[in-house]
């Protein structure tokens, strides 16, 4: 069937798309962004600039739909449209610079800082790692095969370090960071709180830089959002471990806490767990909702950029609220077991899928490899929470998106 279906061509995340649609759960009573926030009722919607049709298409439970008819053109965007001014992020460990195009739309761009090959330094702790401009992009398309759509659209660009951002910056501190290096390359550190000095300067080769752009979300004006501090998190200390390191009833603890004691949010953290395993990213410290839409809402997966850095390591600590909880979707669950199938294989689909990003490959084969043998373990995981629990105990039928009629997660 596979094969009359695809014919000629390698196997097509698009037809994975369509095994999607028939596991996945409808979409009902959506509140889009468009209802209160359209610019003006006398111009066309589709006339909009890409970003801002992005904008208003953002609802309860996504920020973009399955077949968005906008997404493409605004990765294109990100890519091609050219930059008018570049500014560097506030606040953070590392530099980010937010740059600002010709159609007055916005995105972060987080310089390459190391090549695909390095891996992270044993020795190195999990928040002092590097933030990987590759893990930004590649964790949008693992976002988007998870089928979740909580990452913002990312996608890879070369930048010209003198034209694209010294000569549009008005950005004084940043202007001032720009020097030419001993082998004659255009190098730029910026300011932030670690690495930014001339021993961690970005040069480029002679003034190319690899980097990648994540489209803005709406601006805090019209969405504000909401920051949660993760149940889960990690203690960001050398020698403290956290309460859920040592408790291994915590979970319970967790359930009984608003927002986990009623709606999806718990189911939305095993998500968020599943996700954060695939890519080997420790650093979920805090996590963000859109404030419009209350407690019953989506989490929004920004800051990947410390996923991806060690193929050669499981670190399971990060399965831990799946191990505690044993909750999981009905739509997750299914979708997973599709993709550990040799036919959809996530490295397979992860890989077709990088191929359309400017900078391709984003990842090397042990890292695409390393997502299969994480996926079999998150399937064991919740083989044994079935065994030892039960299906309907361990699986959570999605719920209705209603707020007049819905139901959350059974909690024992």
């Amino acid at each position: 069937v596979r094969d009359r279906l695809l014919g000629h061509h390698p196997p097509s995340i698009y037809l994975f798309q369509c095994f999607l649609l028939i596991i996945h759960v409808s979409l009902t009573h959506l509140v889009s962004y468009e209802e209160e926030f359209s610019p003006t009722a006398d111009i066309p919607a589709e006339s909009y600039p890409h970003w801002l049709r992005f904008h208003i298409g953002i609802n309860r439970y996504e920020l973009y739909s399955r077949h968005s008819p906008v997404l493409d053109a605004l990765l294109k965007d990100l890519v091609n449209q050219r930059i008018t001014s570049v500014a560097m992020k506030s606040g953070g460990t590392q530099l980010k610079l937010i740059m600002t195009f010709q159609n007055n739309g916005q995105a972060l761009f987080k310089p390459m800082k190391q090549t695909r090959e390095q891996e992270t330094p044993p020795d190195f702790f999990y928040f002092s790692d590097f933030e990987r401009h590759n893990a930004e992009i590649a964790a949008f398309h693992l976002d988007r095969i998870l089928d979740f759509r909580r990452v913002p659209p990312v996608a890879g660009r070369l930048v010209n370090m003198t034209k694209e951002i010294r000569d549009v910056t008005r950005d004084k501190k940043l202007w001032r960071t720009f020097f030419i290096s001993p082998a004659n390359n255009v190098c730029f550190y910026g300011e932030c709180s670690y690495y930014c000095s001339t021993e961690h300067a970005l040069c480029g080769k002679p003034d190319q830089i690899e980097g990648s752009l994540a489209a803005f979300l709406p601006d805090l004006t019209l969405a504000k959002r909401k920051t949660w501090r993760n149940p889960w998190r990690r203690s960001y200390h050398k020698r403290k471990k956290a309460e859920w390191e040592v408790d291994p009833d915590y979970c319970d603890e967790v359930k009984q806490t608003p927002p986990y004691d009623r709606g999806s949010r718990l189911l939305d953290i095993m998500d968020m767990t599943i996700f954060d395993f695939l890519m080997g990213n420790m650093d979920r410290h805090h996590y963000e909702t859109f404030e419009k839409f209350g407690n019953n809402t989506f989490i929004i997966h920004l800051d990947n950029g410390r996923g991806f850095g060690k193929h050669s390591h499981d670190e399971l600590s990060i399965l831990v609220p799946l191990n505690q909880c044993c909750r999981v979707r009905k739509s997750t669950f299914l979708r997973l077991q599709l993709l550990a199938k040799e036919e959809y294989q996530l490295s397979v689909l992860m890989e077709e899928s990088l191929l359309r990003d400017r900078l391709s490959p984003v990842l090397i084969q042990p890292h695409l490899q390393a997502m299969d043998r994480r996926l079999r373990l998150v399937l064991q995981v919740l083989s044994g929470c079935i065994d030892k629990e039960g299906y309907v105990n361990v699986v959570e039928e999605d719920v209705v998106r209603d707020s007049a009629t819905h139901r959350g997660p059974r909690h024992r």
